[in-house]
């Protein structure tokens, strides 16, 4: 194909459902489904590298009813009605279409194929070649010399060309004969009758002796076989009628199209980027260049103007300066990379006006542990001065930090203990505005102050930038006069939507709770942990000398390429076809054909065991830190202004996402260990809390009666859909009951739990009816909180967190649903996250009030890890479970936390 005028066009409808199917339910932090939407992406970046098209359009369906149903009304009858988890992420595909400025069309009473066929007839009269890229085999019809059509095969990760050429050679035709091919064999899948009983093999045998539906009919005495020749005869109008409704229309009405409107010269990476981060696409962030907004640069990005004025000054001078800041004081830590490490260049104090910036000389083995200046030997060496360490430690001064947390855990590694009044502006934001992702510093101080500071740049890997003090002072200056001036707007914002109280009471004294956590850390068994790493080593070598085996040679078993040509070329298995880039092995595949070949079950369980010893046994020993000779812990982050629903989230490393599913994962839970000798490890976990939350705040009497007597709920609401006494509920009865208990208030349709469970929609979407005539509660709750949202606009949990819903009275449906599915589930998932955040700052009260040795280490969704000397067990498993299960008396049904106890955290679950 010529690389002059290169025209892409892409049938949208039919790569995002394809993308549905191919990828498994993903959802993002704010609860939109986004599986299809992300498989789109993956595809059109991999068009866009490795076609580089000058024009691109993206063609969607318009609505249900088109030309074909005035000919035949029943045209796509036998559909089943598109799935809310697909048909919402539509808009979410046209917003990124929007992100990359590439256009699509979409017109009233037509389908995507009739835009492209008409698009690309245009194209081919004006000297473009054209690739169609689609899952419909239909358009196979309009290839040509200058247009190529791409099929998708298995969902989006294989495709295959075609031009005339490999028409032929697939099926013995012309492109212009697939219309005769499916008028005689019509097609099911849009409910195109043909003629009964004609299969594909048949239809090709007809048109390679008649070449259209129409020779076929006139010869159809000719046809082999009596039975043959009366379908030929009996149903010679439903194969006309099936031709025409499988013909593409290369005339639609677009108007006047300048097929220069979809000229493609590239894209803007930052706009991109910033979609690919408020959809939550960390992976394929990876795959956009350096461009845009988050453009490298090899110089510093400053202020042309400083938007306060910053003056450096001298540890002589610093004290001066501390002793005249006003009540409320601005402060920003110049820290480069993991807070926790405490690498600080300098630090800003700043009022509203005016910044002062103190350099620090970095000290060789000053801020490299977390662990608390009390827990330390010998004299703490800081490079902060006394001065600043005594006024951080003792000022009656209120400071005004934009990640206190952060401050807190930095501070600490170089021995200072912060003791004042603090407020956090990223804590204040957030709760102000939970929606937004991870808004960093440049985001929130642009939203409440109006400036537009850039950040300092860091250059590359190769190339580090060393960044100026005098640049560093007008960086590190404006951010903490921005919190100066941030901290008035916040807190009366946050009194505003009587939001201050949460802030107050609960979020502020958790962030003291868990920068304890964070500095603490948790412990690791090293040697446990390498043993674990050499076990997966060698049962991983012991696979792949089997594998070899039963192959009969040795290969790469990382090799995609490698397996492929093994696999279905060697031992001849079915199931892949192969494309230029070889046969595809991802696990979908292998998933399928591993019951029928051992080697394929080998290879699956190679992989788990590789991802296992990669991604957590090296990646724990990696965020390990050496503390005494023989001592390592883990320091997570916890992420306290992230999620849209309030809940906490674990990084660097991900503790919250430990495996669990499979025995080999659960093992690597015998790493956690206590950090002393005789001590243990005690769990805590809240049973059902989200269950327990949907009783209450819907007034259910029969989920209220489950709990407060403490009934197996799943077991109760089996009995009660299914109408037979608790002790005759199987085993499918349940789990057909738990999966609508937990998926009923996020919305799940008789798509999803026909899924779930296996069964068809039919029977799922009675099971739903079912369960909401005894659960009646529960649906006139769900009624009565979206209309509330509709009113206001907003949602809120019991403690008054607030998630505004800007889409709840949008006109376009899938918007508006997903935003009613969010108005259910965030009072839910939020009055969760809002108990165990208070349950925490509870304990941590309790544990000082009752002076217990016992720690607090980690918090995982709803459960609470601990460390405890073992004559503290008792004292710490009474205190623990009064804590947490009346954090919130005025509930109707009661709290109940499970607790567990042992020598690692396996134990204890």
């Amino acid at each position: 194909m010529s690389q002059e005028k290169k025209l892409i066009l892409i049938d949208g409808n039919s790569i995002t459902y394809r993308a549905f199917f191919a990828l498994p339910p993903l959802s993002n932090s704010k609860g939109q489904f986004t599986n299809a939407a992300f498989g789109f992406t993956q595809m059109l970046l991999r068009l866009l590298q490795d076609e580089k098209p000058t024009h691109l359009v993206v063609a969607f369906d318009k609505g249900k009813a088109n030309f074909r149903h005035e000919v035949f009304s029943e045209y796509k009858g036998t559909r089943e009605k598109t799935p809310g988890e697909l048909r919402e992420q539509f808009p979410i595909v046209r917003e990124i279409l929007q992100s990359f400025d590439i256009p699509y069309v979409e017109i009233d009473g037509y389908e995507a194929d009739d835009i492209i066929g008409t698009l690309t007839k245009q194209a081919e009269a004006e000297g473009y070649d054209s690739l169609v890229v689609t899952g419909d085999k239909d358009l196979l019809q309009i290839v040509s010399d200058h247009v190529t059509t791409m099929l998708t095969r298995k969902g989006i990760t294989e495709t295959e060309k075609y031009g005339i050429p490999q028409v032929h050679e697939r099926y013995g035709l012309t492109p212009q004969q697939i219309i005769d091919l499916k008028g005689l064999m019509g097609d099911t899948s849009d409910n195109i009758p043909g003629i009964p009983g004609v299969g594909e093999k048949t239809a090709l045998k007809l048109l390679a002796q008649y070449p259209s539906v129409e020779e076929v009919l006139a010869h159809a005495d000719e046809a082999p076989g009596k039975k043959l020749q009366e379908k030929l005869k009996e149903h010679a109008d439903s194969a006309l009628l099936s031709k025409k409704l499988a013909t593409i229309l290369r005339e639609a009405p677009l108007g006047d199209v300048d097929l220069e409107s979809y000229a493609f010269s590239g894209y803007d990476a930052g706009k991109v980027r910033d979609k690919f981060k408020a959809l939550e696409f960390k992976s394929l962030l990876d795959r956009l260049p350096a461009g845009g907004a988050e453009s490298e640069s090899d110089e510093p990005a400053v202020q042309a103007q400083p938007l306060v004025e910053a003056e450096v000054i001298t540890e002589e001078r610093v004290g001066q300066v501390l002793a005249e800041l006003p009540s409320e004081v601005g402060v920003w830590l110049d820290l480069t990379g993991n807070y926790q490490l405490g690498d600080l260049h300098g630090i800003a104090f700043a009022t509203k006006e005016k910044a002062w910036y103190l350099p620090l000389a970095e000290a060789d083995g000053a801020g490299t542990s977390v662990e608390p200046s009390t827990d330390r030997t010998g004299e703490v060496r800081s490079i902060i001065p006394t001065a600043v360490r005594d006024f951080l430690a003792n000022t009656d001064k209120q400071l005004v930090f934009f990640d206190l947390k952060a401050a807190l855990v930095a501070l600490r590694s170089h021995g200072v203990e912060l003791n004042c009044k603090a407020f956090c502006t990223l804590l204040g934001s957030y709760l102000l505005n939970p929606s937004d992702g991870a808004p960093d510093l440049y985001d929130i101080i642009d939203r409440h102050v109006g400036w537009k500071l850039s950040a300092l740049p860091t250059g590359t890997a190769k190339k580090k930038i060393e960044v100026s003090t005098a640049d560093r002072a007008a960086h590190a200056g404006a951010a903490a006069a921005a919190n100066a001036l941030m901290q008035d707007r916040l807190v009366e914002a946050l009194r505003d939507k009587e939001l201050l109280p949460l802030y107050q009471d609960l979020e502020l004294p958790l962030t003291y709770v868990l920068a304890g956590m964070e500095a603490v850390g948790v412990r690791i068994d090293t040697d446990e942990l390498r043993a674990i790493g050499d076990d997966l080593k060698q049962r991983i070598e012991l696979l792949q000398a089997e594998i070899w085996e039963l192959a009969g040679e040795e290969f790469n078993l990382n090799s995609p390429k490698q397996l492929g040509e093994i696999l279905f070329e060697k031992l001849g298995l079915k199931g892949s076809k192969k494309t230029k880039t070889g046969y595809s092995t991802a696990a979908d595949v292998l998933e399928k054909l591993a019951p029928f070949s051992p080697v394929v079950a080998k290879i699956l369980e190679f992989r788990h065991l590789g991802k296992l010893n990669s991604t957590y046994v090296e990646g724990l020993l990696n965020a390990a830190r050496q503390q005494g000779e023989s001592h390592y812990r883990v320091h997570t982050q916890f992420n306290q202004a992230l999620t849209a629903t309030g809940r906490l989230s674990s990084t660097e490393p991900n503790l919250q996402n430990i495996p669990i599913r499979t025995e080999e994962g659960r093992r690597l839970r015998h790493v956690f260990v206590p950090s002393k000798p005789g001590w243990k490890i005690l769990a805590a976990d809240y049973s059902q809390i989200e269950l327990r939350i949907l009783a209450d705040i819907a007034g259910d009497e029969n989920m209220i009666d489950a709990f407060v007597k403490d009934m197996d709920i799943h077991t109760r609401t089996a009995s009660d859909v299914f109408e037979v006494a608790p002790e005759e509920v199987d085993a499918n009865m349940r789990r057909a009951a738990k999966a609508v208990n937990f998926g009923i208030v996020y919305g799940i349709s008789d798509f999803g739990l026909s899924q779930n469970l296996n069964i068809s929609r039919k029977d799922a979407g009675q099971f739903i009816e079912n369960y909401f005539a005894k659960f009646s509660g529960v649906k006139r709750w769900m009624d009565e909180i979206v209309e509330q949202a509709r009113q206001d606009g907003y949602v809120k949990t019991k403690l008054g967190r607030i998630r505004q819903l800007p889409d709840i009275n949008a006109s376009n449906f899938n918007v508006r649903s997903f935003a009613e599915r969010t108005a259910m589930n965030t009072p839910i998932q939020g009055t969760a996250a809002d108990i165990i955040k208070k349950a925490m700052v509870s304990v941590d009260e309790a544990l000082k009030r009752e002076q217990l040795s016992a720690t607090m280490l980690l918090q995982v969704h709803d459960e609470l890890i601990f460390e405890v000397p073992e004559e503290e067990i008792e004292a710490l498993s009474a205190l623990v479970r009064r804590e947490m299960e009346s954090v919130l008396p005025d509930l109707k049904v009661p709290l109940k936390a499970d607790l567990n106890v042992g020598d690692t955290w396996y134990e204890a679950k």
